[in-house]
């Protein structure tokens, strides 16, 4: 069977971001809330994540040319576009960055920029809804299920095989979506994918990469590696693993 699609895709998480900073502040408080005030959507990098971005397109620079991205597809958050952006200023890219919608962060609906102790606080019962029902069927009030992600990255692959057929395709997103790429393409059960959750903290800039397999599939080549970064001198962050059950309604 001829693969149709890129000839290589690679998924970037986005640097660290202000929203991952905060998220730190207030797990080390107790707090029930991060101290953000304003929408997803616009939250910026972090100081750390600006040398992060810069550190990926300087990594981009360093590659052969025939390595490079071709095809380069952002989700529409700030902090994505902003680590799109320095990856094609840095990388010498001449490809427009395409936003897609599809890309962009879960949707956490009324758990919007709460910690799991504020979940559990102020919504007792959803947070019990959710403990029966597990990381990936769950919805909340307003938001996603990782299932809903998955239909959304359905799509997205799609769009890649009818657009972006033999390109070397990069896409710059977050977690729950990259995560969620892995569940599609390996075909993964829901213990296989918590277990991968769970166990490998996804590291900001990340790079996972997928070639063409056999029979039309991709084959993963590369999971979380942070070497994008850690060779240019940057310091590799990542959401550390928590102990709350409802931690990842803040994965930002």
């Amino acid at each position: 069977m001829t693969h149709r699609g890129p000839s290589t895709l690679e998924l970037v998480r986005h640097a660290e971001s202000e929203g991952n900073v905060a998220d730190e502040r207030a797990y080390a408080a107790g707090a029930q809330a991060l101290d953000l005030g304003i929408r997803d959507a616009d939250v910026e990098l972090s100081p750390t994540g600006v040398r992060q971005a810069r550190a990926l397109g300087a990594w981009l620079a360093a590659l052969p040319a025939r390595r490079r991205p071709d095809a380069l597809l952002s989700s529409p958050y700030r902090r994505a576009v902003a680590t799109a952006e320095a990856a094609v200023e840095g990388g010498g890219l001449t490809v427009p960055i395409l936003l897609d919608e599809r890309m962009r962060e879960r949707e956490l609906g009324v758990f919007d920029g709460l910690t799991g102790i504020g979940v559990r606080a102020r919504y007792p019962e959803e947070s019990r809804r959710r403990e029966r029902l597990g990381k990936l069927y769950y919805r909340p009030p307003g938001g996603e299920s990782w299932c809903d992600v998955a239909l959304r990255v359905r799509g997205v692959l799609d769009t890649l095989r009818e657009e972006h057929d033999g390109r070397r395709a990069m896409l710059v997103t977050h977690q729950a979506v990259i995560l969620s790429f892995r569940y599609v393409l390996e075909r993964l059960n829901e213990r296989q994918l918590l277990d991968i959750d769970a166990g490998t903290p996804l590291a900001n800039c990340s790079l996972t990469r997928y070639v063409p397999g056999p029979a039309g599939t991709y084959q993963l080549d590369v999971y979380n590696d942070a070497g994008t970064i850690a060779s240019m001198g940057e310091p590799v962050t990542e959401e550390p693993a928590r102990e709350e059950p409802d931690t990842d309604v803040v994965a930002r």
